[in-house]
């Protein structure tokens, strides 16, 4: 079944994802996250915790053809440098960009979807996606690294635009 309709997380009760033991169990999860990842008009990554899922698994696609998607099962950031600021927004808080210290340069140990172990070295926008997304599987948001009055003004951000899509 499609989870192309799947609401993205917009609760303040975080969700902290369990690794994958079994990766044949995720691989209908994997094409329903990627649907739905494609269905958005501006989406380059997610974490099956955004969909209300429990499992650690995380996919991005940086191309301008959607269609290269890095899918990451049991992400976990081995190493990371060079801390600077940068803009970010996020599927779970639509309409909405603060900037977030992040490493510039990341290194990420995970499992492919064939269950391969791999590891993915970027010090370009990979690496703040990847930081971005993984943080998602600890139930973060980058909206946490905010201070509470613009945590605030994010928050209510979300619950207009939830208001006036409900209707």
């Amino acid at each position: 079944m499609s989870r192309a309709t799947w609401v993205f997380r917009l609760s303040l009760s975080p969700i902290a994802a369990k690794p994958v033991t079994n990766v044949a169990s995720v691989q209908t999860l994997i094409d329903d996250m990627l649907e739905t990842l494609y269905a958005t008009s501006n989406g380059i990554g997610l974490a099956a915790t955004q969909v209300g899922r429990e499992e650690a698994v995380v996919i991005i696609d940086l191309s301008d053809e959607r269609n290269d998607p890095l899918i990451l099962i049991n992400p976990e950031i081995v190493s990371g440098s060079n801390k600077a600021m940068g803009q970010e927004g996020c599927l779970s808080v639509p309409d909405y960009f603060a900037d977030v210290e992040r490493y510039t340069e990341v290194t990420v140990s995970a499992l492919d979807r064939n269950g391969k172990p791999i590891a993915v070295q970027s010090d370009e926008f990979l690496a703040i996606v990847m930081q971005h997304e993984i943080d998602h599987l600890s139930g973060n948001l980058f909206i946490d690294y905010l201070s509470p009055l613009k945590r605030q003004m994010a928050m209510k951000k979300v619950k207009k635009y939830v208001k006036a899509h409900s209707k």
